[in-house]
């Protein structure tokens, strides 16, 4: 796999500034749809991320995460009954209004659009950062949503907090840097398999290229509380211009590349999959920050720390990665 740095000659067209280059894409790709992943905090961005965008956005594989909007903008809420306890009851009822109202308000996709979406989502029995009934009530969130054929929960596996793979990370039991599991479970693949059609076998060698790209430069003010530089990963057929999808990564916290270096980016499991399947891999990327927002280890917001529409359209990272998304394509 190779990194090229921004100077990159040939047929991609690179946008240097914002100001010099506004109306060229970072990547000129012909993507058709769009689906999402991530891990813990990630988990949580890639739901929200979905449901506000599920008229584009077809699929989540969201593992070890709670309920859409669980924290109501508070960090204490966040806190209470979010992660890994349950102080007060997580009030299911009065989160789903909440989504109802963004809905019909068009700050998240309608209903109907929702309801096309397919969500697989994954709690290991090791986990002591999230809470099963945290997992459990992301898992009933959905079920007031979709069909029960297309939402799929993984529940029965002892793995810790991280993202399970194949032989990638440290021992399935522990939980730490850099939050991969080294599980003899393709977590990514099973992912995939649910949320994209007709998905093929891995490719056993990559032709693929892992590229930076500018997320401050791309979408300015709006990725303030973002790293400068994120990743994707373009598979060669992809390069060359044929059809692709697009699956967009949201790393969990302490797991961007300032903390891990390319480990998520590398080895979470999805680029096995990007060189059979024709799939485009955006990683966007976080930056920890002690004040202002206050959030050391780079997680992304999903209880507020940016602004009260965090978790809709509105949404300052939302809207980010957006801008992210739609720069990569030709389209």
């Amino acid at each position: 796999m190779k990194i090229f740095p921004l100077t990159l000659l040939g047929c991609l067209a690179f946008a240097l500034s914002s100001t010099a280059s506004a109306d060229v894409p970072l990547l000129t790709l012909n993507l058709k749809q769009t689906t999402v992943s991530g891990l813990s905090s990630g988990g949580y961005m890639a739901a929200q991320f979905q449901l506000a965008h599920a008229d584009w956005v077809k699929g989540a594989a969201i593992v070890a995460a709670g309920p859409v909007y669980c924290a109501q903008n508070n960090l204490l809420t966040a806190l209470d009954h979010c992660i890994n306890k349950i102080t007060s009851p997580i009030p299911l009822a009065e989160l789903t209004r909440q989504l109802k109202d963004w809905s019909a308000q068009g700050l998240l996709a309608s209903e109907a659009e929702i309801k096309q979406s397919k969500i697989w989502l994954l709690h290991g029995t090791a986990d002591q950062k999230i809470t099963k009934q945290v997992a459990d009530t992301l898992y009933q969130q959905y079920q007031e949503w979709l069909p029960a054929t297309q939402l799929s929960y993984v529940q029965d596996k002892n793995f810790a907090h991280h993202m399970p793979t194949l032989s990638e990370g440290n021992a399935c039991n522990s939980s730490e840097a850099p939050f991969l599991g080294n599980c003899n479970y393709d977590a990514a693949g099973e992912a995939l398999k649910f949320i994209q059609a007709d998905l093929k076998a891995p490719a056993t060698q990559s032709s693929g290229t892992v590229y930076p790209i500018q997320q401050q430069k791309i979408a300015g003010q709006l990725a303030a509380t973002m790293a400068e530089q994120g990743y994707v990963y373009v598979p060669k057929s992809c390069e060359q211009g044929q059809s692709c999808t697009l699956h967009i990564s949201f790393h969990g916290c302490n797991q961007h590349a300032d903390a891990v270096g390319m480990a998520y980016v590398e080895k979470a499991g999805f680029n096995r999959y990007a060189d059979s399947n024709n799939i485009v891999v955006l990683y966007p990327q976080t930056r920890a920050s002690n004040l202002m927002p206050m959030n050391p280890q780079a997680c992304w917001d999903w209880w507020g720390y940016t602004d009260a529409n965090y978790a809709n359209r509105k949404g300052q990272q939302i809207q980010a990665v957006v801008k992210l998304a739609q720069s990569l394509s030709s389209k």
